[in-house]
């Protein structure tokens, strides 16, 4: 008779840190809203300046919010997103980081 195993009958030094790391770094994303202000070429724009974005990735973006009435646009820590969410306010786009 075989006898199957359910878990590993080995462990490597880094199953510990990896779960770690996963708790500590939190993931917040900021999220891009629809308005009547903001033309197709600025978020599109702003995307490509402040996140980042390639134009493609900016244009998809920028069609989800329109059409979705918003979009999360970046992912990351807190720290990095802050500065990039208030450029995008400061432009006049309505954004948060949740």
């Amino acid at each position: 008779m075989i006898k199957f195993s359910t878990k590993p009958q080995w462990e490597t030094e880094y199953d510990s840190d990896v779960e770690v790391l996963e708790q500590e770094s939190k993931k917040y994303q900021i999220i891009v809203y629809n308005d009547d202000v903001n033309t197709f070429d600025w978020v599109i724009e702003s995307l490509m300046d402040v996140c980042e974005h390639t134009p493609e990735q900016a244009e998809q973006c920028t069609i989800l919010i329109h059409y979705k009435g918003k979009c999360d646009v970046l992912s990351g820590s807190y720290e990095d997103l802050k500065p990039r969410c208030t450029e995008l306010l400061n432009r006049g786009i309505s954004a948060e980081i949740v």
